[in-house]
C-alpha cells in the first residue's frame, strides 16, 4: 500500500517573501520525508506532498484534496485550532474514508524554541540584562472562535518556560486585549511575533510596535528552522498512524 499523500494546508498570503518562506518549509518537508530530489525515488515509500490554502492563494483546500487520488494526511500549517481547522478542513475531508486532518501546528515546545532564538536576533537583552524582568509580549494573530484561545495562552506558557520570564498574549485581531494595549501596559517590551510568516498580520504588528524589538515570524527569508521541519513531518506521521488505524492496517 502507497504511503499517504501530505496535504499542507496554510492560510496563503499575498506577501510574495511569505509565500515563498511557506513554500520552501514544504520543499523541506518533502526532502525530509523522501531525501534529496536526486534520491527521490517512485517507489511506494515516497510521500507525495501537496500544498493547499484556506485563503488569498490557490488551490484552495477543497480543490487540492480533489486532486490527490490516494489516502491523504491533511496537515495545517496553522498554528492554532479554530474554524479553519476544524469547519473548512474538517468539511473537506468528511466525505472520505481515506484522509484525515491532524492538529495543526501549536502549540508546541519546538515553536518556544524557534520563537526564543528569534526573540535573541531581534533583542540581544532578551535573556538578561536589565530587560530580564520586562514580560515578552506574545502577537498573535487572532481568531474569533473559542477554541484558539486555550491554544494561544497554551503557547504563551511554554515560551514562558523556555525564556525563564513572564509572556503576556496579544491579539492583532478579534480579541482582546490589543498588542497596542498590550504595549501600553508593558513599556519596552519586546514583541515575539507568533505567526507563521509575512503578511497582513505581520504588517499589523509592525506598525503598531514602532521602535521596540519586534522579532521576524516564525519563518522568515532564510533556511526554515530545523524545528519547524520536525514539527510538520511529526504531525504527518501521527496522521499517517491514526490513517493506518482507521483503514485496519
Amino acid at each position: 500500500m502507497p504511503r499517504p499523500a501530505l496535504l499542507a494546508v496554510s492560510h496563503g498570503t499575498s506577501d510574495a517573501a511569505g509565500a515563498a518562506a511557506i513554500a520552501l518549509l514544504v520543499r523541506r518537508v518533502a526532502e525530509r520525508l523522501n531525501g534529496a530530489p536526486s534520491q527521490q525515488t517512485e517507489d511506494e515509500r515516497r510521500v507525495a506532498v501537496h500544498s493547499g490554502f484556506v485563503d488569498v492563494q490557490q488551490p484552495d483546500a477543497p480543490a487540492a484534496l480533489a486532486a490527490i487520488d490516494r489516502p491523504v494526511v491533511v496537515v495545517p500549517l496553522l498554528l492554532s485550532q479554530g474554524f479553519h481547522v476544524r469547519v473548512d478542513l474538517g468539511r473537506a475531508v468528511s466525505e472520505r474514508s481515506d484522509a484525515v486532518v491532524t492538529n495543526p501546528l501549536g502549540p508546541d515546545p519546538r515553536l518556544a524554541e524557534v520563537l526564543a532564538r528569534r526573540l535573541a536576533e531581534a533583542d540581544g537583552a532578551s535573556r538578561s540584562g536589565d530587560d530580564a524582568d520586562r514580560p515578552v509580549v506574545l502577537a498573535v494573530a487572532g481568531s474569533r472562535d473559542p477554541r484558539s484561545l486555550p491554544d494561544a495562552e497554551a503557547m504563551a506558557a511554554l515560551l514562558s518556560g523556555e525564556l525563564g520570564r513572564a509572556v503576556v498574549p496579544a491579539y492583532l485581531a478579534a480579541r482582546e486585549p490589543s498588542l497596542a494595549d498590550a504595549l501600553a501596559a508593558h513599556p519596552g517590551a519586546a514583541v515575539a511575533t507568533y505567526l507563521l510568516a509575512h503578511g497582513y498580520f505581520f504588517d499589523v504588528a509592525e506598525r503598531v510596535t514602532g521602535s521596540a524589538a519586534l522579532t521576524e515570524p516564525l519563518l522568515d527569508d532564510g533556511e526554515p528552522p530545523v524545528p519547524l521541519v520536525d514539527l510538520v513531518v511529526d504531525r504527518y506521521l501521527a496522521g499517517e498512524a491514526e490513517l493506518r488505524q482507521l483503514r485496519g492496517h
